[in-house]
């Protein structure tokens, strides 16, 4: 089990904001304490795919998370785009893993040259050269040569990248047990224990049949 408790959360313009909601309320529902970061394009996509219309102010939107989730008032704080006082912009406050889920391209790619223009990718600039845990989950596709060697990039400086592409092993029957597959491999990555899931070999995951047709 991780034994750090703080970790950086961050919200890109990539589709697929129901996973970084969803992975959000877990982290809470883990007693993390959770330093987000939401950018403006974030906001337009979570207003677009799931009616969600953030507040203007940081303060109004950690209320708004911990009312939702059923969160304690310190567990999560929230940091503007700009806002360079933040912890995360520095060294000194690393927290000791981050996250960017959603991640859209143009992040990931200001990440993988260093271009820390706005305070998510400062944080991940500062997470990676901590030597701390990155954890990048893109959603886009087809993926040009550009978003390749973006990720390889990364990779080798110790990000991990974990695309937004769901099993279906365990025969999801709604969207919720799509995006909870996703969630739970980030989970997996911070060692923060999880039900989510079916795992791969599980009893509950393969019927006689399957076995026996393997052996």
């Amino acid at each position: 089990m991780m034994q750090a408790r703080r970790i950086s959360l961050a919200f890109t313009g990539a589709s697929g904001m129901q996973y970084g909601l969803r992975l959000l309320q877990c982290l809470l529902a883990a007693r993390m304490e959770v330093y987000l970061m939401v950018s403006k394009a974030a906001r337009s996509v979570l207003a677009w795919e799931l009616d969600v219309r953030l507040p203007r102010h940081r303060e109004a939107v950690a209320s708004y998370f911990a009312g939702q989730f059923g969160a304690q008032a310190d567990q999560i704080r929230v940091f503007g785009e700009q806002e360079w006082s933040a912890p995360v912009a520095s060294g000194s406050g690393a927290p000791h893993a981050m996250v960017v889920c959603p991640c859209s391209m143009g992040t990931l790619s200001s990440i993988a040259v260093g271009s820390s223009h706005n305070l998510i990718t400062r944080a991940a600039d500062v997470v990676l050269k901590e030597r701390r845990r990155l954890i990048l989950v893109p959603r886009e596709t087809p993926l040009s040569l550009i978003h390749l060697r973006n990720m390889v990039t990364l990779a080798e400086l110790g990000a991990i990248v974990l695309p937004a592409n769901p099993g279906f092993y365990h025969r999801p029957t709604n969207v919720e047990q799509i995006v909870d597959f996703i969630v739970a491999r980030v989970l997996d990555q911070l060692q923060i224990e999880h039900d989510l899931s079916i795992r791969w070999g599980s009893a509950e995951g393969m019927d006689d049949g399957d076995r026996d047709a393997e052996a």
